[in-house]
């Protein structure tokens, strides 16, 4: 068992380091780049003597179990990509003939540029008379399949590796491979110039002719004013093998350093630059390395994308990119905390999409924490981008430059405005549901002071519709282990002044972790005090909750606040309630009622 174990391994091995060999090729980088190779068994296309398949829509489906040096490997990934790059996928009377003169020609292109290492069966040679595959197809035709290439089409390597598969387009439209390919080629030919002259560009800079990212750059700093000040502040950096060391497939935005990685083996063009160009700079100016605050920095990215997508869609900023863009329009109009509890429902369906960074990426570069970043004139990075936002949207007014999508906007303005507090967040949730209570004076109860002046008569004090039974809530209090003592007292200490403050005599309490505790009514007085917490093991609410739901001594408006760290099963709540929660957690369901989060 271990020995098979093993001898998977190393083949498992052996495919990734041929497909590194070609990912890292300056001709093939493109392709790659555009491509989605899958080697999982489920669905695979490649027959059981075959070694890959190549579809129309750019999936190379590679065989799951066959055994081969890493070589061999990026010899085969290098045919089916060709394929693709070549424009072979085209309908023919005889689609096996075609496939076995398009595996010719690109036998041949590979033989002489000495890629990987031909697989044995492919190792007899090959000498073909014509031109092209167009001309040997026809010559097939006529004549049949040469003595040569037989083994092309009966048992062979290959066989027919081109499968047409129609609606296979994973991104945002037909992809131009033979595009792809030019553009491999152009920096095959560089890399080879800079290698022989010894001058290799690592910074993606130029001094001649500016690159199409540079332009988009140019554009947005003289002709857009709302990111015009934050494109002058950041870099572009193309470099081919810097992002592959990054695994940047196409792009990504480092917000501490201020500079943008495109990667010009993606192919883009000059609109699709504008438009990535864009959706970088709006996540450093919206400061969504700052607003994640502890959510999982891939699937907050993704949340992201589908906002600032939506956005410069609307906008009409550059062309919609072919890879890596996210667009729902179900989701238009929705925040990227909104969308981010709706993806954390449901990750395995959105924990493989292609963002600009890449399969499963995030496009934010932050290195965890902007702290250290050089705070010159007493400026914090965050504030800095949050000034150049503000000023560009200034100006885009002024000079008329065009329409905004009305969400853009308004997150713009409350980056402008100072957050508002967790506590000052709950304390309006008390005055919602508790009103102060309106006093006025009576003569039909005597004042206290009235013993000591029998003679003059004093009103007192009492309550309008003081029914004290109806003025309380409940509190389903998460006692699992995993909760933290000083966020459960601090909690609990901010509860107790707010409900003294608002006239509210005393709170239901559960406590809850495998099973509810119900501690009853308990004065405000006692849980500012102190509360003896029970329990401290796992975590099921929902009997707590239900527990408060069927008692007949709460009131049926009575609201409740569920103090968790979120780490819960989804619950059911009949009635308006809210969530607090540390501020850097989050719960596993979209919550319905408000959600304050502690400091």
């Amino acid at each position: 068992m271990s020995k098979n174990k093993g001898t998977l391994n190393i083949a498992q091995r052996n495919y990734e380091a041929g497909y590194e060999m070609i990912k890292h090729h300056p001709m093939f980088s493109p392709l790659v780049t555009h491509a989605y190779f899958y080697r999982n068994e489920s669905g695979n296309l490649c027959p059981e003597d075959g070694w890959a398949v190549v579809t129309k829509g750019g999936t190379i489906h590679v065989h799951p179990k066959r055994k081969a040096s890493s070589e061999e490997w990026a010899y085969v990934l290098a045919h089916c990509l060709l394929h693709l790059g070549f424009g072979h996928f085209k309908e023919k009377e005889q689609p096996s003939l075609w496939n076995i003169a398009c595996d010719a020609f690109v036998a041949k292109f590979l033989s002489d540029m000495k890629l990987g290492q031909v697989p044995h069966e492919l190792q007899n040679g090959i000498d073909i008379q014509a031109k092209n595959e167009e001309q040997l197809y026809q010559k097939m035709l006529e004549r049949g399949i040469p003595e040569q290439l037989k083994y092309f089409g009966t048992g062979g390597t290959f066989k027919t590796d081109m499968v047409f598969q129609e609606n296979e387009y994973r991104w945002g439209g037909k992809i131009d491979w033979e595009g792809c390919f030019g553009k491999g080629l152009t920096l095959a030919v560089s890399s080879a110039v800079d290698v022989a002259s010894g001058h290799a560009n690592f910074l993606g800079e130029t001094t001649g002719k500016l690159t199409d990212p540079q332009k988009a750059r140019s554009w947005f700093i003289d002709s857009y004013p709302l990111l015009g000040s934050l494109a002058a502040d950041f870099k572009i950096i193309e470099d081919v093998l810097l992002c592959t060391r990054l695994d940047i497939s196409i792009a990504a935005i480092d917000v501490i350093h201020k500079e943008i990685y495109i990667n010009p083996a993606a192919g883009l063009s000059y609109e699709e630059c504008k438009f990535i160009i864009a959706h970088e700079l709006l996540h450093a100016g919206l400061c969504h390395h700052e607003r994640r605050q502890g959510r999982d920095p891939y699937y907050w990215n993704v949340a992201c994308d589908y906002v600032i997508n939506q956005w410069l869609v609307e906008m009409q900023i550059g062309d919609f990119p072919k890879i890596g863009g996210l667009l729902d329009p179900a989701l238009k109009g929705m925040s990227s905390e909104s969308i981010y509890d709706k993806i954390v429902t449901d990750m395995r369906t959105y924990r493989k999409l292609h963002t600009f960074r890449g399969i499963g990426g995030s496009d934010i570069i932050d290195e965890g924490n902007a702290a250290f970043w050089d705070q010159r004139n007493g400026m914090s990075l965050e504030d800095f981008y949050k000034s150049c936002l503000s000023q560009g949207l200034i100006y885009h007014q002024e000079q008329m430059r065009g329409t905004l999508p009305s969400g853009l906007i308004e997150e713009i303005k409350a980056l402008a405005m100072p957050p508002i507090k967790w506590d000052v967040e709950l304390a309006k949730w008390f005055d919602h549901h508790f009103q102060p209570v309106e006093k006025r004076r009576t003569y039909a109860r005597l004042s206290r002071r009235q013993s000591s002046t029998p003679d003059i008569p004093r009103p007192t004090y009492v309550d309008v519709g003081g029914d004290e039974h109806g003025r309380t809530f409940g509190v389903v209090l998460d006692t699992s282990g995993s909760m933290d003592k000083k966020l459960l007292a601090k909690a609990l200490g901010t509860i107790a002044s707010y409900c003294a403050s608002r006239d509210v005599p005393a709170v239901r309490v559960v406590f809850c972790d495998a099973a509810p505790y119900d501690a009853g009514y308990m004065p405000v007085e006692q849980i500012a005090e102190s509360v003896k917490v029970k329990g401290r093991g796992g975590t099921v609410l929902q009997p707590g909750i239900d527990l408060i739901l069927n008692a007949k001594d709460f009131p049926k408006n009575g609201p409740i606040l569920i103090i968790t760290d979120g780490y819960c099963e989804r619950l059911v709540i009949k009635r308006k309630h809210a969530f607090l929660l540390p501020k850097c957690n989050h719960l596993p369901f979209v919550p319905k009622g408000e959600v304050f989060r502690i400091d």
